[in-house]
Protein backbone atom coordinates (compact mmCIF):
# COMPACT_ATOMS: atom_id res chain seq x y z
CA UNK A 1 0.00 0.00 0.00
CA UNK A 2 2.78 2.81 0.87
CA UNK A 3 3.86 2.66 -3.27
CA UNK A 4 0.38 3.22 -4.14
CA UNK A 5 0.78 6.40 -6.87
CA UNK A 6 -1.72 7.85 -8.78
CA UNK A 7 -2.72 6.11 -12.11
CA UNK A 8 0.22 7.59 -15.07
CA UNK A 9 -1.46 10.47 -17.04
CA UNK A 10 -3.51 11.54 -13.58
CA UNK A 11 -2.72 13.26 -10.30
CA UNK A 12 -4.08 14.82 -7.45
CA UNK A 13 -5.51 18.39 -7.34
CA UNK A 14 -4.70 19.31 -3.76
CA UNK A 15 -6.02 22.66 -2.00
CA UNK A 16 -3.97 25.09 -3.22
CA UNK A 17 -3.95 23.54 -6.80
CA UNK A 18 -8.14 23.01 -6.40
CA UNK A 19 -8.09 26.91 -5.80
CA UNK A 20 -5.96 27.68 -8.91
CA UNK A 21 -9.18 25.74 -10.65
CA UNK A 22 -12.09 27.00 -8.83
CA UNK A 23 -10.36 30.71 -9.48
CA UNK A 24 -10.89 30.10 -13.45
CA UNK A 25 -13.73 28.28 -13.61
CA UNK A 26 -15.99 30.15 -11.89
CA UNK A 27 -14.38 33.37 -13.77
CA UNK A 28 -16.00 31.91 -16.61
CA UNK A 29 -19.02 31.21 -15.35
CA UNK A 30 -19.01 34.73 -14.12
CA UNK A 31 -18.90 35.89 -17.57
CA UNK A 32 -20.60 33.72 -19.86
CA UNK A 33 -23.65 34.35 -17.02
CA UNK A 34 -22.88 38.29 -18.46
CA UNK A 35 -23.68 36.79 -22.16
CA UNK A 36 -27.08 34.90 -20.78
CA UNK A 37 -25.86 31.28 -20.83
CA UNK A 38 -26.86 28.44 -18.79
CA UNK A 39 -24.91 25.54 -17.11
CA UNK A 40 -25.32 22.19 -18.55
CA UNK A 41 -23.44 19.14 -16.75
CA UNK A 42 -23.29 16.10 -19.06
CA UNK A 43 -22.32 12.02 -17.79
CA UNK A 44 -18.63 11.57 -17.52
CA UNK A 45 -19.33 8.49 -19.65
CA UNK A 46 -21.48 8.18 -23.09
CA UNK A 47 -22.18 5.56 -25.07
CA UNK A 48 -19.49 4.84 -27.64
CA UNK A 49 -20.91 6.13 -30.69
CA UNK A 50 -22.19 9.32 -29.49
CA UNK A 51 -17.55 10.29 -30.32
CA UNK A 52 -17.05 7.87 -32.30
CA UNK A 53 -20.29 9.64 -34.64
CA UNK A 54 -19.07 13.33 -33.84
CA UNK A 55 -14.91 12.80 -33.98
CA UNK A 56 -15.03 10.80 -36.97
CA UNK A 57 -13.47 7.44 -36.76
CA UNK A 58 -10.44 8.15 -38.61
CA UNK A 59 -9.52 10.83 -36.29
CA UNK A 60 -6.41 10.20 -33.82
CA UNK A 61 -9.04 10.58 -31.00
CA UNK A 62 -11.04 7.62 -32.04
CA UNK A 63 -8.28 5.49 -33.30
CA UNK A 64 -5.73 6.08 -30.50
CA UNK A 65 -7.11 8.05 -27.94
CA UNK A 66 -10.59 7.09 -26.54
CA UNK A 67 -11.11 5.00 -23.22
CA UNK A 68 -13.18 3.10 -24.57
CA UNK A 69 -14.78 -0.20 -22.01
CA UNK A 70 -17.84 -2.95 -22.66
CA UNK A 71 -19.75 -2.47 -18.78
CA UNK A 72 -21.79 -5.10 -17.20
CA UNK A 73 -24.88 -5.02 -19.49
CA UNK A 74 -21.94 -5.65 -22.82
CA UNK A 75 -22.50 -1.95 -23.57
CA UNK A 76 -19.67 0.12 -24.73
CA UNK A 77 -18.97 2.79 -22.96
CA UNK A 78 -16.72 5.63 -23.56
CA UNK A 79 -15.40 8.17 -20.95
CA UNK A 80 -15.87 11.48 -22.51
CA UNK A 81 -12.90 13.03 -24.70
CA UNK A 82 -14.33 16.42 -24.61
CA UNK A 83 -17.50 17.97 -24.29
CA UNK A 84 -19.34 19.42 -27.00
CA UNK A 85 -20.58 15.74 -28.29
CA UNK A 86 -22.11 15.59 -24.79
CA UNK A 87 -24.02 18.25 -24.83
CA UNK A 88 -25.43 17.63 -28.45
CA UNK A 89 -26.26 14.31 -27.19
CA UNK A 90 -28.36 16.17 -24.48
CA UNK A 91 -29.99 18.02 -26.97
CA UNK A 92 -31.12 15.52 -28.84
CA UNK A 93 -32.19 13.06 -26.18
CA UNK A 94 -34.00 15.92 -23.86
CA UNK A 95 -35.81 17.11 -27.22
CA UNK A 96 -34.44 20.73 -27.19
CA UNK A 97 -35.19 21.69 -30.37
CA UNK A 98 -38.13 23.90 -29.05
CA UNK A 99 -36.25 25.80 -26.44
CA UNK A 100 -33.90 27.33 -29.35
CA UNK A 101 -31.34 29.47 -29.15
CA UNK A 102 -29.79 27.63 -26.79
CA UNK A 103 -26.66 29.15 -25.23
CA UNK A 104 -24.58 26.63 -23.03
CA UNK A 105 -21.82 26.76 -20.36
CA UNK A 106 -19.71 23.34 -19.39
CA UNK A 107 -16.76 22.85 -17.35
CA UNK A 108 -15.53 19.44 -15.95
CA UNK A 109 -12.99 16.67 -16.44
CA UNK A 110 -11.95 14.53 -19.80
CA UNK A 111 -10.53 11.73 -20.58
CA UNK A 112 -7.38 11.36 -23.30
CA UNK A 113 -5.19 8.14 -24.17
CA UNK A 114 -2.17 10.07 -24.93
CA UNK A 115 1.50 10.86 -23.47
CA UNK A 116 1.61 13.16 -20.59
CA UNK A 117 3.33 16.12 -20.96
CA UNK A 118 3.18 19.51 -19.37
CA UNK A 119 -0.71 20.85 -19.89
CA UNK A 120 -1.83 17.33 -20.33
CA UNK A 121 -2.85 15.05 -18.97
CA UNK A 122 -4.70 11.89 -19.47
CA UNK A 123 -7.26 13.35 -17.03
CA UNK A 124 -7.74 16.98 -17.41
CA UNK A 125 -10.36 19.50 -17.41
CA UNK A 126 -12.11 22.35 -19.46
CA UNK A 127 -14.46 24.90 -19.88
CA UNK A 128 -16.17 25.42 -22.71
CA UNK A 129 -19.31 27.21 -24.56
CA UNK A 130 -21.88 26.19 -27.05
CA UNK A 131 -24.64 28.19 -28.46
CA UNK A 132 -26.99 25.76 -30.91
CA UNK A 133 -29.61 27.38 -32.76
CA UNK A 134 -27.98 30.63 -34.53
CA UNK A 135 -27.10 29.78 -37.89
CA UNK A 136 -25.59 33.81 -38.57
CA UNK A 137 -21.89 34.95 -37.98
CA UNK A 138 -22.92 37.41 -34.66
CA UNK A 139 -23.03 33.79 -32.69
CA UNK A 140 -19.61 33.27 -34.17
CA UNK A 141 -18.65 37.01 -33.22
CA UNK A 142 -20.28 36.21 -29.74
CA UNK A 143 -18.35 32.92 -28.55
CA UNK A 144 -15.31 34.34 -29.52
CA UNK A 145 -16.00 37.28 -27.57
CA UNK A 146 -16.98 35.38 -24.45
CA UNK A 147 -13.90 33.52 -25.13
CA UNK A 148 -11.57 36.81 -25.55
CA UNK A 149 -13.41 38.67 -22.12
CA UNK A 150 -12.54 35.33 -19.96
CA UNK A 151 -8.96 35.31 -20.66
CA UNK A 152 -8.81 39.03 -20.68
CA UNK A 153 -10.20 38.87 -16.70
CA UNK A 154 -7.72 36.13 -16.36
CA UNK A 155 -5.09 38.55 -17.21
CA UNK A 156 -4.19 36.47 -20.23
CA UNK A 157 -5.81 37.98 -23.41
CA UNK A 158 -2.66 40.07 -24.23
CA UNK A 159 -0.54 36.90 -23.61
CA UNK A 160 -2.14 35.18 -26.64
CA UNK A 161 -3.44 35.80 -30.43
CA UNK A 162 -6.85 35.14 -32.04
CA UNK A 163 -6.25 33.19 -35.14
CA UNK A 164 -9.24 32.95 -37.43
CA UNK A 165 -10.01 30.63 -40.78
CA UNK A 166 -13.17 30.28 -42.42
CA UNK A 167 -13.94 26.31 -43.11
CA UNK A 168 -16.24 27.75 -45.87
CA UNK A 169 -19.94 26.52 -46.50
CA UNK A 170 -20.29 22.91 -47.74
CA UNK A 171 -20.26 23.72 -51.26
CA UNK A 172 -16.99 25.42 -50.51
CA UNK A 173 -15.67 22.47 -48.97
CA UNK A 174 -16.19 19.72 -51.54
CA UNK A 175 -14.44 22.34 -54.19
CA UNK A 176 -11.40 22.65 -52.02
CA UNK A 177 -11.35 18.81 -51.26
CA UNK A 178 -10.84 18.25 -55.03
CA UNK A 179 -8.75 20.46 -55.26
CA UNK A 180 -6.43 18.87 -52.48
CA UNK A 181 -6.86 15.28 -53.10
CA UNK A 182 -5.14 16.50 -56.62
CA UNK A 183 -2.60 18.48 -55.15
CA UNK A 184 -1.82 16.07 -52.40
CA UNK A 185 -2.01 12.53 -54.84
CA UNK A 186 0.87 14.58 -56.81
CA UNK A 187 2.91 14.59 -53.64
CA UNK A 188 1.96 10.99 -52.35
CA UNK A 189 5.46 10.44 -51.68
CA UNK A 190 6.61 12.90 -49.48
CA UNK A 191 4.08 12.85 -47.12
CA UNK A 192 3.92 11.04 -44.00
CA UNK A 193 1.57 7.58 -43.50
CA UNK A 194 -0.45 9.15 -41.70
CA UNK A 195 -1.43 11.62 -44.38
CA UNK A 196 -1.50 9.04 -47.27
CA UNK A 197 -4.42 7.49 -45.23
CA UNK A 198 -6.59 10.82 -44.58
CA UNK A 199 -5.43 11.81 -48.30
CA UNK A 200 -9.05 9.82 -49.36
CA UNK A 201 -11.10 10.08 -46.16
CA UNK A 202 -10.17 13.20 -44.49
CA UNK A 203 -7.63 15.57 -47.01
CA UNK A 204 -7.98 18.57 -44.71
CA UNK A 205 -6.69 17.24 -41.89
CA UNK A 206 -3.11 16.71 -43.40
CA UNK A 207 -3.17 20.56 -43.39
CA UNK A 208 -3.04 20.54 -39.70
CA UNK A 209 -0.62 17.78 -39.75
CA UNK A 210 2.80 18.28 -37.51
CA UNK A 211 5.06 15.90 -39.09
CA UNK A 212 8.09 18.15 -40.72
CA UNK A 213 7.55 16.67 -44.18
CA UNK A 214 3.81 17.13 -44.46
CA UNK A 215 4.58 20.78 -43.10
CA UNK A 216 6.76 21.17 -45.97
CA UNK A 217 4.10 20.07 -48.37
CA UNK A 218 1.02 21.88 -46.97
CA UNK A 219 3.24 25.35 -47.46
CA UNK A 220 2.87 25.05 -51.18
CA UNK A 221 -0.95 23.55 -50.92
CA UNK A 222 -3.68 25.25 -52.39
CA UNK A 223 -5.63 28.27 -50.23
CA UNK A 224 -8.63 27.85 -49.32
CA UNK A 225 -9.74 31.48 -49.87
CA UNK A 226 -8.89 30.93 -53.35
CA UNK A 227 -12.38 28.44 -53.30
CA UNK A 228 -14.49 30.01 -51.55
CA UNK A 229 -18.11 30.68 -52.41
CA UNK A 230 -19.62 33.93 -52.64
CA UNK A 231 -21.76 32.91 -49.56
CA UNK A 232 -19.20 31.57 -48.04
CA UNK A 233 -16.81 34.76 -48.30
CA UNK A 234 -19.74 36.86 -47.34
CA UNK A 235 -20.14 35.21 -44.07
CA UNK A 236 -16.52 34.94 -43.48
CA UNK A 237 -15.93 38.91 -44.00
CA UNK A 238 -19.13 39.24 -41.48
CA UNK A 239 -17.31 37.62 -39.06
CA UNK A 240 -14.21 39.81 -39.08
CA UNK A 241 -16.13 42.86 -39.37
CA UNK A 242 -18.14 41.78 -36.19
CA UNK A 243 -14.56 41.01 -34.57
CA UNK A 244 -13.38 44.64 -35.81
CA UNK A 245 -16.42 46.40 -34.84
CA UNK A 246 -15.96 45.09 -30.69
CA UNK A 247 -11.99 45.78 -31.31
CA UNK A 248 -11.29 41.80 -31.05
CA UNK A 249 -7.67 41.64 -32.73
CA UNK A 250 -7.08 38.84 -34.48
CA UNK A 251 -4.73 37.13 -37.36
CA UNK A 252 -6.10 34.96 -40.53
CA UNK A 253 -4.26 32.07 -40.72
CA UNK A 254 -5.40 30.11 -43.56
CA UNK A 255 -3.55 26.41 -42.24
CA UNK A 256 -6.14 26.67 -39.24
CA UNK A 257 -8.75 23.51 -39.76
CA UNK A 258 -10.94 21.37 -38.80
CA UNK A 259 -11.24 18.06 -40.52
CA UNK A 260 -14.98 16.96 -40.19
CA UNK A 261 -16.96 16.93 -42.62
CA UNK A 262 -19.75 18.64 -40.31
CA UNK A 263 -17.56 21.59 -39.68
CA UNK A 264 -17.86 24.68 -41.39
CA UNK A 265 -17.32 28.41 -41.40
CA UNK A 266 -15.61 30.08 -38.57
CA UNK A 267 -12.63 27.95 -37.00
CA UNK A 268 -10.30 30.11 -34.60
CA UNK A 269 -7.80 29.40 -31.18
CA UNK A 270 -6.10 31.54 -29.15
CA UNK A 271 -2.95 30.51 -29.10
CA UNK A 272 0.09 31.35 -26.79
CA UNK A 273 4.18 31.28 -27.15
CA UNK A 274 4.05 31.14 -23.37
CA UNK A 275 3.80 27.61 -23.16
CA UNK A 276 6.50 26.17 -25.25
CA UNK A 277 4.92 23.75 -27.80
CA UNK A 278 1.33 23.44 -26.64
CA UNK A 279 0.48 26.77 -26.92
CA UNK A 280 -3.45 26.26 -27.96
CA UNK A 281 -5.28 28.10 -25.08
CA UNK A 282 -9.11 27.93 -26.13
CA UNK A 283 -9.90 26.74 -30.15
CA UNK A 284 -13.19 26.23 -31.16
CA UNK A 285 -15.47 26.84 -34.76
CA UNK A 286 -18.72 26.37 -36.24
CA UNK A 287 -20.13 22.53 -36.55
CA UNK A 288 -23.70 23.21 -38.33
CA UNK A 289 -24.06 19.33 -39.63
CA UNK A 290 -22.99 17.62 -36.26
CA UNK A 291 -26.25 17.53 -34.60
CA UNK A 292 -28.09 15.91 -37.76
CA UNK A 293 -25.14 13.58 -38.21
CA UNK A 294 -25.68 12.14 -34.91
CA UNK A 295 -29.33 11.60 -36.16
CA UNK A 296 -31.17 14.95 -34.36
CA UNK A 297 -32.69 18.16 -36.25
CA UNK A 298 -30.12 19.79 -38.21
CA UNK A 299 -29.43 22.37 -35.72
CA UNK A 300 -26.34 24.97 -36.42
CA UNK A 301 -24.20 25.44 -33.49
CA UNK A 302 -20.91 26.81 -32.83
CA UNK A 303 -18.73 26.54 -29.46
CA UNK A 304 -15.31 26.67 -27.99
CA UNK A 305 -13.10 24.63 -25.20
CA UNK A 306 -10.57 25.44 -23.21
CA UNK A 307 -7.89 23.14 -21.27
CA UNK A 308 -7.83 24.73 -17.31
CA UNK A 309 -4.59 23.29 -16.42
CA UNK A 310 -3.09 25.78 -19.34
CA UNK A 311 -5.34 28.41 -18.03
CA UNK A 312 -3.99 27.66 -14.28
CA UNK A 313 -0.77 27.87 -15.66
CA UNK A 314 -0.78 31.10 -17.42
CA UNK A 315 -2.71 33.03 -15.05
CA UNK A 316 -0.82 31.91 -11.48
CA UNK A 317 -1.94 32.35 -8.52
CA UNK A 318 -5.10 33.66 -7.85
CA UNK A 319 -6.34 36.60 -5.32
CA UNK A 320 -5.71 35.11 -2.06
CA UNK A 321 -9.00 33.24 0.02
CA UNK A 322 -9.90 35.72 2.80
CA UNK A 323 -8.04 36.05 6.02
CA UNK A 324 -9.62 33.80 8.98
CA UNK A 325 -10.04 34.57 12.57
CA UNK A 326 -8.54 31.62 14.81
CA UNK A 327 -10.03 31.01 18.36
CA UNK A 328 -7.94 29.78 20.82
CA UNK A 329 -9.10 28.10 24.01
CA UNK A 330 -7.47 26.65 26.95
CA UNK A 331 -8.91 23.91 28.85
CA UNK A 332 -12.42 21.78 28.37
CA UNK A 333 -14.89 24.56 29.20
CA UNK A 334 -12.96 26.65 26.96
CA UNK A 335 -13.51 23.99 24.14
CA UNK A 336 -16.91 23.65 24.31
CA UNK A 337 -17.28 27.74 24.32
CA UNK A 338 -15.12 27.29 20.93
CA UNK A 339 -17.36 25.37 19.12
CA UNK A 340 -20.21 27.76 20.01
CA UNK A 341 -18.18 30.64 18.92
CA UNK A 342 -17.08 29.08 15.84
CA UNK A 343 -20.65 28.08 14.75
CA UNK A 344 -21.86 32.05 15.29
CA UNK A 345 -18.85 33.71 13.58
CA UNK A 346 -19.42 31.09 10.98
CA UNK A 347 -22.87 32.03 10.58
CA UNK A 348 -21.96 35.50 10.09
CA UNK A 349 -20.09 34.86 7.09
CA UNK A 350 -16.57 34.92 8.97
CA UNK A 351 -13.64 32.44 7.64
CA UNK A 352 -12.49 30.49 11.22
CA UNK A 353 -9.97 28.42 11.78
CA UNK A 354 -10.56 26.38 15.19
CA UNK A 355 -7.41 24.58 16.80
CA UNK A 356 -7.97 20.81 18.18
CA UNK A 357 -5.27 20.62 20.01
CA UNK A 358 -1.35 21.74 21.84
CA UNK A 359 -0.98 24.80 24.24
CA UNK A 360 -1.19 28.01 23.76
CA UNK A 361 2.10 28.65 21.68
CA UNK A 362 1.50 25.68 19.07
CA UNK A 363 -1.81 27.10 18.94
CA UNK A 364 -0.70 30.65 17.77
CA UNK A 365 1.92 29.46 15.52
CA UNK A 366 -0.79 27.39 13.70
CA UNK A 367 -2.70 30.73 13.66
CA UNK A 368 0.08 32.48 12.19
CA UNK A 369 0.93 29.47 9.41
CA UNK A 370 -3.03 29.84 8.31
CA UNK A 371 -2.39 33.69 7.67
CA UNK A 372 -4.98 34.51 10.48
CA UNK A 373 -5.79 38.16 10.98
CA UNK A 374 -6.99 37.90 14.32
CA UNK A 375 -6.67 34.95 17.42
CA UNK A 376 -9.36 35.10 19.86
CA UNK A 377 -8.28 33.36 23.10
CA UNK A 378 -10.47 32.25 25.94
CA UNK A 379 -10.14 30.73 28.86
CA UNK A 380 -11.64 29.82 32.10
CA UNK A 381 -10.66 32.98 33.31
CA UNK A 382 -12.26 34.76 30.51
CA UNK A 383 -15.17 32.77 30.23
CA UNK A 384 -16.01 33.46 34.13
CA UNK A 385 -16.23 37.08 32.87
CA UNK A 386 -17.98 36.66 29.52
CA UNK A 387 -15.39 38.33 27.58
CA UNK A 388 -12.21 36.77 25.40
CA UNK A 389 -8.68 38.07 24.44
CA UNK A 390 -8.59 39.38 21.37
CA UNK A 391 -4.96 39.18 19.69
CA UNK A 392 -3.98 41.22 16.08
CA UNK A 393 -1.79 38.53 14.57
CA UNK A 394 0.01 41.27 12.58
CA UNK A 395 0.67 44.01 14.60
CA UNK A 396 0.33 41.51 17.87
CA UNK A 397 -1.37 44.15 19.91
CA UNK A 398 -4.30 42.09 22.14
CA UNK A 399 -7.44 43.49 24.08
CA UNK A 400 -10.47 41.97 25.95
CA UNK A 401 -13.50 42.38 24.33
CA UNK A 402 -16.88 40.94 25.49
CA UNK A 403 -17.72 37.88 24.14
CA UNK A 404 -21.15 39.48 22.75
CA UNK A 405 -19.56 42.13 20.92
CA UNK A 406 -17.08 39.76 19.48
CA UNK A 407 -18.93 39.32 15.93
CA UNK A 408 -19.04 43.34 15.54
CA UNK A 409 -15.72 43.62 16.17
CA UNK A 410 -14.54 41.47 13.89
CA UNK A 411 -16.85 41.99 10.73
CA UNK A 412 -13.88 43.17 7.73
CA UNK A 413 -14.23 47.11 8.02
CA UNK A 414 -14.36 47.17 4.03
Amino acid sequence: MANLQPVRGTRDLLPDESRRFRAIVERARSVTERYGFGEISTPIFEFTEVFARTLGDTSDIVTKEMYTFEDRGGDSITLRPEGTAGVARAFISGGLSQSLPLKLFYAGPMFRYERPQKGRQRQFHQIGIEILGVSGPQADVEVIAVGAQILDELGLLGRTVLELNTLGDLESRRAYRDVLVDYFTGHRDALSEDSRTRLQRNPLRILDSKDEGDRRVVAEAPSFAEHLSPAAADFFAAVRQGLDDIGIAYEVNQRLVRGLDYYTHTAFEFTTTDLGAQGTVLAGGRYDGLIGAMGGPETPGIGWAAGIERLAMLAGEPPPPPRPVAIVPMGPAAEREAQKLAWSLRREGLHVELGYSGNLKRRLARASRAAARAAVIIGDDELSRGVATLRDMDGGEQAEVPLAGLVERLKPTS
